[in-house]
């Protein structure tokens, strides 16, 4: 049996997106797949905040693949990389200012992280988020949601002096001032 509770609205999404990132850990996300619920609690996230943000795809500004990020928050903006392996991101903030949060890592059982002893069931890494989650680029653009079966509940809560602030992973290229921004939260 299926049991489904409240889920996150847009107006938890319409907010900043470092605030957004930040408040996703501890989140329970949903996926339902073939008839079979899988589940997990966020455990880190990377913040991507607008066209200056040169980490962010769309810091070239509009194209055919940014343009979900232009969108409405609670938006799901899926992409490939390396050539196999999907990330998984939400849009946040207000429609038209391109801005959104990568799902990076969750914990499959919340016993662990309640507990505080280290998990042995964590799927780190965005590309192993999506494949735990069965998710492809069928779920681009589409609206996280019941009806598209992704949608993201209420968790656990994280002390806040649990929250571990650093840079983002594989930026680079975006240069000192934006790869060093500390845009990386985990617990």
């Amino acid at each position: 049996m299926i049991v489904f509770m409240a889920m996150l609205g847009r107006k938890f999404f319409e907010r900043d997106t470092i605030k957004v990132a930040r408040e996703l850990l501890g989140k329970k996300i949903i996926r339902i797949y073939r008839g079979k619920r899988i589940e997990g609690i966020i455990t880190e996230t990377e913040a991507y905040h607008g066209t200056g943000d040169k980490a962010s795809h769309a810091s070239r500004g509009k194209t055919e693949r940014t343009k979900v990020m232009f969108g409405e928050a609670g938006t799901i903006y899926i992409y490939l990389i390396y050539g196999m392996h999907y990330c998984l991101n939400i849009v946040t903030g207000k429609k038209d200012f391109p801005a959104a949060v990568l799902i990076r890592a969750l914990e499959t059982e919340a016993k662990p992280l309640l507990s505080g002893l280290a998990s042995k069931n964590l799927v780190v890494g965005p590309g192993r988020v999506c494949k735990f989650l069965k998710i492809d680029k069928k779920l681009n653009e589409k609206e996280l949601s019941k009806k598209t079966k992704l949608w993201i509940e209420e968790g656990i809560e994280i002390n806040p002096k649990k929250i571990k602030k650093s840079p983002r992973i594989g930026v680079d290229y975006a240069g000192p001032t934006w790869s060093k921004k500390l845009w990386r939260f985990s617990v």
